[in-house]
């Protein structure tokens, strides 16, 4: 099977990412202040903790754009404001024929927003669409929500501005954003979206980056005390992005190297083994029989996680081995019993194939 997972940057260019963000924060932050945990509430001026919109300043300069803003809720919160903010309510979306995310359809659904279909695989539909339907926005997954799926962010973003430079374009970059040279509002989005959960920050926390017009009014709209996202989280977000490229980076090559030994017949049972970013980038495996929910149970036991937290959370370090996401589900009805989804965290090669071996030896006593 032919997969097209998303280019992973390599130990070098995490590497430089790291040195970058950490440069962007010392040009707003002296030494103390990173020493500190921060500031707390809506400070006089600023209706928010000083620490927190210094950091938001952090992100837009790291993020080449206007603004950033962090949001309670998570990625699916960010996902909903900038629907909220760009599109509004009962707006028509242009989305990617495929099962929607499912906390991205209940956002759609809460805000009466039109969902329309087109292959994001074939430009040539994109740019018929875009021309034929009075839309109110383009929101593009950029991670894939099918096995085939073969789309290129950027290339998408920049063939809809050639046909319309002024239709509100958001990028949902979950599982990609500090694992892919850019974010969408890097190659012309009006928006991108991401949980800093997934990024090694704490938990609840989403953010926001690009135009000042949209994020302005969100602001605005977030006048509560209890809505802010505080100086001290606001800290741990940077501390966590700070590593995360880096260790996302090695996580890649990873799983590189389980999806190579795999195929190579290491391991009894396995068909075939790909790498796809399933939401995160991950090896899927394709077993012989159809034995995954006692693979699953018996990894467990021997040290893999039983389920995700946040996909690569500061929480994850130990391998996942575990069922493929939902929307592969909806696409595949045999893959619950199929297959597995194998996401390293921070384990290494032989750590994932010795697990996988040892559950395969207990299934067949």
């Amino acid at each position: 099977m032919q997969t097209f997972p998303l280019e992973s940057l390599s130990i070098e260019e995490a590497k430089a990412l790291q040195f970058k963000l950490v440069d962007s924060i010392t040009r707003f932050f002296s030494g103390s202040e990173v020493l500190t945990r921060g500031d707390l509430g809506v400070v006089n001026g600023f209706n928010q903790p000083k620490t927190t919109n210094k950091v938001e300043k952090v992100l837009a300069d790291f993020f080449h754009s206007e603004e950033a803003l962090l949001v309670r809720g998570s990625g699916t919160n960010a996902i909903r404001l900038s629907l909220h903010s760009a599109v509004g309510y009962g707006g028509r979306l242009l989305v990617h024929s495929a099962p929607i995310y499912p906390t991205t359809e209940v956002s759609l659904n809460l805000m009466g927003i039109e969902p329309i279909f087109v292959n994001f695989n074939e430009n040539l539909e994109v740019l018929k669409a875009v021309r034929s339907y009075q839309l109110d926005g383009i929101l593009i997954q950029v991670t894939r929500q099918k096995i085939n799926d073969s789309y290129n962010m950027t290339q998408l973003i920049h063939q809809i501005r050639k046909e319309n430079t002024t239709i509100p374009i958001i990028t949902d970059d979950n599982y990609a954003a500090l694992k892919t040279k850019v974010i969408g509002t890097e190659v012309g989005a009006n928006l991108s979206n991401f949980s800093t959960f997934k990024l090694l920050g704490p938990e609840g926390v989403g953010c926001i980056i690009g135009e000042r017009k949209y994020i302005e009014r969100l602001r605005r709209e977030n006048y509560s005390g209890g809505g802010q996202v505080q100086g001290h989280e606001a800290l741990d977000v940077l501390r966590g992005m700070i590593y995360a490229p880096v260790s996302l980076a090695i996580s890649a090559e990873v799983s590189d190297e389980v999806c190579r030994r795999l195929n190579n017949g290491e391991v009894q049972n396995i068909e075939q083994a790909f790498v796809i970013n399933a939401q995160s980038r991950v090896v899927i495996v394709r077993l012989t029989k159809n034995i995954s929910k006692q693979v699953i149970k018996a990894s467990t036991k021997l040290g893999a996680l039983p389920n995700p937290v946040g996909a690569e959370s500061k929480y994850e370090f130990s391998p996942l081995i575990y069922r493929v996401s939902s929307t592969f589900r909806e696409v595949d009805s045999s893959a619950e019993e199929t297959m597995l989804r194998i996401n390293p965290n921070r384990a290494g090669t032989d750590t994932i194939i010795r697990i996988l071996r040892e559950a395969m030896e207990q299934i067949k006593e």
